[in-house]
């Protein structure tokens, strides 16, 4: 490898090659053989407590483990001492008050604080007030890093420095993109790279590298500026606060504060959804929000939309702007400037404090400075990505960019407002500042590239790195035609939630349980666990739901997993990364075709697609228009399908509700699987004669007598 163009290997790995093994074991002897550090990213928190598992075998003691490996998460899984001694002290009453006693407890003895998917047992927590253990976390962006009496026990920062000497370290790709994005690797970025489920960089990519300036951005802004307003409660400190060493000692420093704190007063204040719904905002920030609403509502009465789409988010192109969003966007781009120029000189003043510290500061000051510095950097990061949104506005659009207006609402009801943008291909940020400063890159998947290389280069940011990837492709060893088969029910009408509930509700009784039902929209995933959660458990198959029950997802799969009789339903997160071997999977029931949901987003990279694709024969994204959401479709539903055969021993079926499957997708399937298109009924026959079958065969094996 060279400077920008580290060794990078594409791996399509099948279901049951054990591509962790491949990976792991070679990656512990270097760590061996170099005394370095691998990094090891996923997308899903599912595949982190399975790697978590896995690398206990490479160590000879549960010691040598915690030492050796360390998982990370962003900060909002772990244990907030400072929130557990407010809580402690009376910061919580009645049965929350309990949690934290519970909790409190649990801290003395955990292994990480990982309070989700790590050792607090997840249904501990469904016990109480649902937010409890969330309150425990921090989720507001209220730590005061060095200023916290726990600073040098926090777990978060505990395990920020025991992954600078682990031998492996578990993060997910949002996390390792964030850290190298805002520089928080120093002068020390990962090397040796492993991105297992890699088909998600793009998304994950799509995601970090983006810019928002909505309302809720926004006001958060102000709130780490200036601070508790009015009657708000709580630990946040504004930057007078958090700095006032800083100020007492620099004259110029102080200024910097004041100025960001007057300038701070132009972005939205609490009721600021309120204020607009009323015509009635406060502040030029708010003013550009009010006049992004107005004209995505305007073009949204102008437009033909269908009847069922009432009440939910609104989007619109940043093309042809009013002139009130015009005139809107310039006194915006004033404030922001005006906030961004003091922050500016501010980070200036305590990088010359810290390169030429005085007697005063200390050890532990330094390190809140140095933390204030880090945090006031990706501050003035975002307010400089919105002032480019903000000058786009009347102007040139930018070719790399896709900018657009949205009110997000729920049930009718507002949330947020604002600008957004996204990278037209957010792998070009991805390779920049992730893959190239690496020395070597293993992205693996089992649906990597499904039988499109150039795809795969494309969508793991391989095209922007300074050498070509290199590939690797080993199939899965399943037999898929004799022990899977793909069940497509034709007669099931489009729409009717009580024929969707009602198919459920047989295929699981049909299967005795043991059944992963997928849905493509939680609203219909809600009304279907309705309908039939009752009747099933009476029937001695219980039913656990994703966004449902008040569990996190590791644990209902754990749940899932130990019982053969028992069910669950979920969305995406239950789609990627979730092994069930055995008797407890046998049947995935899908509601229908993972189409891509319509939006402004996609209908630009759909076309930058196809006019590639018209241009020079390939496509940026891996074809264009139609097959750019088929591949899109097809990785999907191959997902999907390899949640069904984990072990070679597996049987299992896959039920695609939904006549509207098109032949062209049938290939997401593994070759040799066997595919019928069916009624209703004939599929609950398929099912109920291979349960038959499954359970006649346990039945006829020889008992085995255990002596000692």
């Amino acid at each position: 490898p060279s400077r920008g163009a580290p060794a990078m290997l594409l791996a399509e790995a099948g279901t049951g090659i054990g591509k962790t093994l491949a990976y792991l074991a070679p990656a512990a002897e270097w760590t061996k053989a170099s005394g370095g550090t691998v990094h090891i990213s996923t997308f899903t928190k599912n595949l982190q407590r399975q790697l978590a598992r896995e690398t206990r075998r490479l160590y000879g003691s549960e010691a040598a483990h915690r030492a050796g490996v360390v998982v990370r998460k962003g900060r909002e899984n772990y244990l907030c001492l400072l929130n557990l001694e407010d809580a402690l002290q009376g910061g919580f009453a009645g049965r929350p008050a309990i949690f934290a006693r519970l909790a409190g407890r649990w801290a003395a003895y955990t292994r990480d604080g990982d309070m989700v998917g790590g050792d607090l047992p997840g249904w501990l927590p469904t016990l109480f007030r649902r937010a409890g253990a969330t309150a425990l976390t921090d989720r507001r962006g209220e730590c005061v890093y060095a200023g916290c009496p726990h600073w040098r026990r926090c777990f978060i920062e505990r395990s920020a420095r025991a992954a600078r000497d682990a031998d492996i370290v578990i993060a997910n790709h949002a996390l390792v993109m964030v850290n190298a994005a805002r520089g928080r690797e120093g002068d020390h970025p990962p090397t040796r790279m492993i991105f297992d489920e890699g088909h998600h960089l793009f998304d994950a990519a799509d995601s970090i590298f983006a810019a928002a300036l909505t309302g809720q951005e926004a006001i958060e802004i102000r709130r780490w500026v200036i601070g508790p307003e009015g009657k708000s409660k709580g630990r946040r400190r504004g930057l007078s606060a958090r700095l006032a060493d800083l100020s007492s000692y620099d004259e110029d420093g102080a200024l910097a504060i004041e100025s960001a704190r007057i300038a701070a007063l132009a972005l939205p204040a609490d009721g600021w959804l309120s204020r607009l719904s009323e015509g009635a905002p406060l502040g030029q920030i708010e003013a550009l929000l009010s006049a992004v609403r107005g004209l995505v509502y305007a073009r949204d009465a102008a437009a033909d939309r269908p009847e069922g789409d009432a009440g939910y988010g609104l989007e619109s192109e940043l093309a042809e702007p009013d002139g009130p969003l015009v005139a809107a966007a310039a006194d915006a781009a004033t404030a922001l400037d005006a906030l961004l120029r003091p922050l500016t000189q501010l980070g200036q003043r305590m990088e010359a404090l810290l390169a030429e510290p005085p007697d005063w500061l200390d050890a532990q000051a330094r390190a809140r400075i140095e933390g204030a510095l880090a945090s006031l950097g990706w501050r003035r990061d975002t307010l400089s990505a919105w002032l480019a949104l903000v000058a786009r506005i009347g102007g040139p659009a930018d070719p790399s960019f896709i900018d657009w207006l949205a009110v997000d609402r729920i049930d009718g009801r507002e949330t947020d407002i604002g600008l957004h943008r996204r990278w037209l291909d957010p792998t070009k940020p991805l390779a920049q500042s992730v893959l190239a400063p690496a020395h070597g890159v293993l992205v693996t998947s089992a649906t990597l590239a499904l039988g499109n290389w150039e795809r795969a280069d494309q969508r793991s940011g391989a095209l922007h790195i300074g050498a070509p990837a290199q590939h690797f492709l080993a199939a899965s060893p399943f037999d898929y035609a004799s022990n899977s088969e793909v069940l497509i029910v034709t007669d099931l009408k489009r729409g009717d939630l009580g024929a969707l509930a009602n198919a459920y509700a047989r295929l699981i009784a049909a299967a005795g349980g043991g059944t992963l039902g997928l849905f493509t929209a939680i609203r219909r995933l809600r009304a279907v666990h309705a309908r039939i959660a009752d009747h099933l458990a009476r029937a001695g198959l219980p039913i656990h739901a994703q966004h449902v029950d008040p569990i996190d997802t590791g644990t209902l799969v754990d749940i899932f997993r130990d019982d053969p009789r028992a069910s669950l339903l979920g969305t995406d997160a239950l789609r990627d990364g979730v092994d069930v071997p055995g008797e407890s999977l046998r049947l995935v029931v899908m509601e229908g075709v993972p189409w891509v949901k319509p939006s402004v987003l996609h209908a630009a990279r759909r076309m930058a697609a196809a006019q590639a694709d018209g241009a020079s024969g390939g496509s940026s994204f891996g074809g264009g228009g139609k097959s750019y959401d088929d591949d899109l479709v097809r990785t999907r539903l191959a997902q999907a399908f390899g949640r069904l055969i984990r072990r070679a021993g597996d049987h299992g079926q896959f039920v695609m509700l939904s006549g509207a499957m098109p032949t062209r997708l049938l290939n997401a399937f593994p070759s040799q699987t066997p595919i019928h298109r069916l009624s209703l009924e004939e599929a609950l026959g398929h099912v109920a004669a291979t349960r038959r079958l499954a359970v006649t065969a346990q039945a006829q094996k020889p008992l085995t007598t255990e002596t000692g």
